[in-house]
């Protein structure tokens, strides 16, 4: 495998602690959610992190699987991630859902697209068989 492009982040402190990455682009505060038992500070947290590059990722992999089909995107097309942390008696876990916007494309275009984008999606591959990942399609009103 040919690695493309590599990029490293550096956390001091944990969840209460800073992010930065190697270029600079990313330099942050992280806090613990009150949901969480932390006080909800004004920095960000890992599963907000977590949200932005998995719907990144996500809408590239469909934007692959809608040229491939040869299907034209709205520019306004959107992938929202839902990071959930949960605990149980055997520790904590994430759950994600995914609400895919695709407007004027009809239902079942929409759900190809999400499900073969779901099969080559980077972050997809990474949770698979580790996390449940919900995929909605949701429609024009």
């Amino acid at each position: 495998m040919k690695t493309l492009y590599e990029a490293t982040t550096t956390v001091v402190g944990g969840r209460k602690g800073h992010l930065n990455t190697d270029d600079g682009k990313l330099d942050l505060a992280l806090s613990v959610p009150k949901g969480m038992g932390g006080d909800g500070g004004d920095g960000t947290n890992p599963e907000q992190l977590f949200g932005g590059a998995y719907a990144a990722c996500f809408g590239g992999a469909v934007q692959v699987i809608a040229k491939k089909k040869k299907i034209e995107l709205s520019d306004d097309f959107s992938i929202t991630a839902t990071i959930g942390f949960c605990e149980d008696e055997d520790g904590a876990f994430l759950e994600a859902t995914l609400d895919c916007y695709l407007p004027g494309v009809d239902v079942k275009t929409g759900e190809s697209i999400i499900k073969n984008a779901h099969k080559i999606c980077p972050f997809s591959k990474a949770t698979q068989d580790n996390i449940t990942v919900n995929l909605n399609l949701l429609l024009d009103e």
